[in-house]
């Protein structure tokens, strides 16, 4: 069996264009552009490669992009200041924390700040609980992304037996309770989980987020299992002084087992951002209280 590939960055591109009609329609309707604000600390090369995609992709569909950059000896007072700015706008519909934050400035505090109806990262404690009891929220973007690609290439996925590896508060847990909501039986694995390779080979679906390069090997797929790699790990490549990427999943044998598998690169990564927007525009049509089929996008 050779799995078929789940093309992630052409789902994503579809997604956009779907956002940009959506867009341009909100602006119709109200007179002005939905708005996605970004709010970057410090000098983080990684970072600031990823907030400049970010602005570039919102302005692409059609939506405006603010972007807030303090230095990295900035006080956590100084960027309080900012997001309580950010929630008072009523051009902002979206605000996003880049994170990691400077040592000396508390994570939890900062997102703890934000307007939970503006909180498209969906990190807030009250979009996360909001998510555990099935109500409308934020969910975080990497596994709304997952679900899209889930739903995408099987259709239901009601009673499938899913292994979640990883329980981070960004993909983990969200994941897991994404699962739930689509009525699969889930089980949140780590790397403590005892006879892991049993556990993830009776499943159906397995996303891998525990951040360990290719730990999963095809011996452990069932085989037609549908695999879901989160994993974003950068290893020696063959040739000396350089790098390359690879996932949780080791591509090459789970290939060949399962009936379907992200790539790393293009697999789950390009769904990120394209999410972001998406839960910009949902919070922008919630602000401003404009009707949106939001299981359209």
């Amino acid at each position: 069996m050779t799995a078929a590939i789940i093309d992630g960055k052409a789902f994503a591109e579809a997604l956009r264009a779907r956002l940009a009609e959506k867009a341009a329609s909100f602006e119709a309707a109200t007179g002005r552009k939905a708005g996605l604000a970004v709010v970057l600390v410090g000098e983080d090369p990684a970072s600031q490669v990823y907030v400049r995609s970010k602005g570039k992709q919102t302005v692409a569909c059609g939506m405006a992009s603010f972007e807030h950059k303090l230095p990295a000896d900035a006080s956590e007072a100084e960027l309080l200041a900012v997001v309580a700015a950010l929630n008072a706008d009523p051009a902002v519909d979206g605000i996003l924390v880049q994170l990691p934050l400077p040592g000396h400035m508390d994570e939890a505090k900062v997102i703890s700040t934000i307007d939970p109806d503006k909180d498209v990262d969906g990190f807030h404690v009250i979009n996360v609980g909001r998510l555990s009891t099935g109500m409308p929220g934020f969910v975080p973007c990497t596994p709304l992304g997952c679900i899209m690609l889930l739903k995408d290439r099987l259709g239901s996925l009601s009673g499938l037996d899913a292994v979640v590896i990883g329980r981070s508060n960004i993909v983990g847990k969200p994941m897991a309770q994404l699962l739930l909501a689509e009525s699969c039986t889930v089980t949140v694995a780590h790397s403590r989980t005892r006879n892991l390779e049993e556990v993830v080979r009776r499943a159906d679906i397995v996303v891998a987020a525990v951040g360990r390069p290719e730990m999963v090997k095809g011996s452990w797929i069932k085989p037609g299992a549908t695999v879901i790699d989160v994993g974003i790990n950068r290893v020696p490549a063959a040739e000396e002084g350089k790098t390359r990427l690879v996932g949780d999943v080791d591509f090459a044998s789970a290939a060949e087992v399962a009936g379907a598998i992200t790539p790393v690169p293009g697999g789950v990564g390009p769904m990120t951002i394209a999410v972001l927007l998406r839960n910009a525009l949902v919070a922008a049509h919630r602000n401003a209280g404009v009707a949106l089929d939001e299981a359209a996008i």
